[in-house]
């Protein structure tokens, strides 16, 4: 079985979305803590999913941090570091620069924070008391106290943050470079306040790192910020396609492709369009408006962007009754299972009765291999690998024992005349190389035509549908179902332990064959 990643865990009482993540041995000591938790403040799964991987990120940057041990940071890197602070600053008060007004920095006094007393002090600089000493203006001026003040915790947090260990000099150096990089941003919003937006100088001097890397300052096009997410994301060539078209559909509506241009009414206009042309829901929040989220999301994280216009901007999915998915009926199981025995071609004979007796996705059986159909501890199982091509997710990977129902129609034999490759190479790759994908549409028409037209009926998912419905009625354990059908876990619980290939064969069996 393949071992568990890290994924969000949804706290049973609020319904809130969680990173837990068991701590490194070798770091247990360091941080005083077995597991690190931290609330993805979202309730939304698609949402969750997406905020867990960027904060996975800067979770496995600070344990680096921390196993490389004490460092001394260069200049560079302390400004490197630093422009976080002034991004934030500046996005905080990007709508209205007006509103700043030097309530949290005083830019008037910003450059004297640093400046000497005197030429020259015995011993100084040679510890943090003297640096404050040597370099502090004027110790008893309230407002550049908290000022430095304000520097020194923000240098601490994100020591803190980062997890980096680093002596009282790069600490101070860190220090200096937060006050610049608060500076940057005071001087720029006051140039914004008076109306200039394009990067004129400050003081008689150009503002290069605003000029050069501020998202204001040059066109950001979707298709930049695009390339850019899926080089980093490497998602399945089909998302890539799927998304390329959402990005074209939004610039269309826009009357232009520049995502620094987009503000948060463009995005809920365009949402109102896609309700008024009858798209359901469920559709614009996962289709349409999950992926202006993503790659806005890559854009701030990367510094096209300084806000993520769409960050909370969705839709709310309520399903109809008439419109809720349902598993098929006995009578409708029969059926088609009876039809697919007067199949020749091997995917339509074959695949309906796979996802009648293991309640896996039809695109999972469709991309079986022949290799995927193997026998462990003595019982016949499919194997759901990601080597036989593209899965929901890490809980679908996973051992599926075959019913006695598949043994008896014969599908051993019918695997033992394949060589090792494709299970079912009848079934021609889409444009994407996935047999999931053609297999799905195929058999979805092929249902219909069976005289199965019930709107709630979704073809080839309602055989799962079946499959939980039956482990209901005949009482199979719930977490062994989860296992069976490749759901996440529900709890942490669910979690310890192993699912044996026996346990998972004992349970299944208790749902009975059909009547056929």
């Amino acid at each position: 079985m393949a071992l568990a990643m890290t994924r969000p865990w949804k706290h049973p009482k609020t319904g809130m979305y969680w990173l837990r993540k068991r701590v490194p041995d070798d770091l247990r000591t360091q941080l005083g803590k077995r597991e690190e938790k931290r609330s993805l403040e979202t309730r939304d799964p698609a949402e969750a999913k997406q905020r867990l991987a960027a904060v996975l990120v800067e979770l496995d940057k600070r344990w680096a941090n921390l196993r490389a041990g004490p460092r001394v940071l260069t200049e560079r890197e302390a400004h490197e570091i630093a422009v976080r602070i002034h991004d934030a600053h500046l996005a905080r008060y990007l709508e209205n620069p007006s509103q700043h007004s030097g309530h949290e920095w005083d830019a008037t006094l910003g450059d004297l924070l640093w400046e000497a007393r005197a030429p020259s002090i015995p011993g100084a600089g040679s510890t943090e008391a003297d640096k404050k000493a040597y370099f502090f203006v004027d110790a008893t001026d309230a407002k550049r106290a908290a000022m430095r003040a304000y520097c020194e915790s923000r240098a601490d947090e994100i020591i803190a943050s980062d997890g980096l260990v680093v002596d009282v000099n790069s600490r101070f150096t860190l220090m200096r470079t937060v006050a610049a990089a608060m500076q940057r941003a005071s001087r720029t919003l006051q140039r914004y306040a008076n109306g200039s937006y394009i990067g004129a100088p400050v003081d008689g001097a150009v503002n290069a790192i605003d000029v050069q890397h501020s998202p204001q300052q040059r066109r950001v096009t979707f298709k930049e910020l695009l390339e850019g997410w899926a080089k980093e994301n490497k998602p399945a060539e089909k998302t890539i396609y799927s998304w390329t078209k959402v990005f074209g559909q939004f610039a269309k509506f826009l009357g232009h492709d520049e995502a620094q241009r987009v503000t948060a009414d463009d995005v809920v206009r365009w949402k109102a369009a896609l309700i008024e042309s009858g798209l359901k829901a469920k559709s614009i929040r996962d289709s349409r408006l999950a992926p202006i989220r993503a790659v806005f999301g890559w854009g701030v994280d990367n510094r096209r962007l300084t806000k993520n216009v769409a960050e909370r901007i969705t839709i709310d999915v309520k399903a109809k009754p008439s419109e809720r998915r349902r598993g098929y009926t006995d009578e409708e199981a029969i059926l088609l299972l009876r039809a697919a025995r007067t199949q020749k071609v091997g995917f339509r004979r074959w695949v309906p009765w796979l996802c009648a007796y293991t309640g896996a996705r039809v695109s999972e059986i469709c991309q079986l291999r022949a290799e995927d159909v193997r026998e462990v501890e003595g019982i016949w199982c499919l194997a759901f690998t990601a080597e036989a091509g593209s899965l929901k997710n890490i809980s679908s990977e996973r051992l599926v024992p075959l019913h006695s129902a598949i043994l008896d129609e014969g599908i051993l034999d019918f695997v033992r005349k394949r060589k090792a490759g494709p299970l079912f190479p009848d079934l021609s790759p889409d444009r994407f190389g996935s047999r999931g994908g053609n297999g799905t549409k195929v058999l979805g028409r092929w249902v219909r035509d069976l005289g199965i037209t019930d709107s709630r009926i979704s073809p080839n998912h309602s055989w799962r549908h079946r499959l939980k419905t039956a482990a209901r009625r005949h009482g199979l354990a719930t977490d062994i179902v989860d296992a069976i059908v490749g759901h996440q876990r529900r709890t942490v619980a669910d979690s310890y332990g192993e699912f044996p290939i026996s346990a998972l064969q004992r349970e299944l069996e208790k749902v009975p064959k059909l009547n056929l």
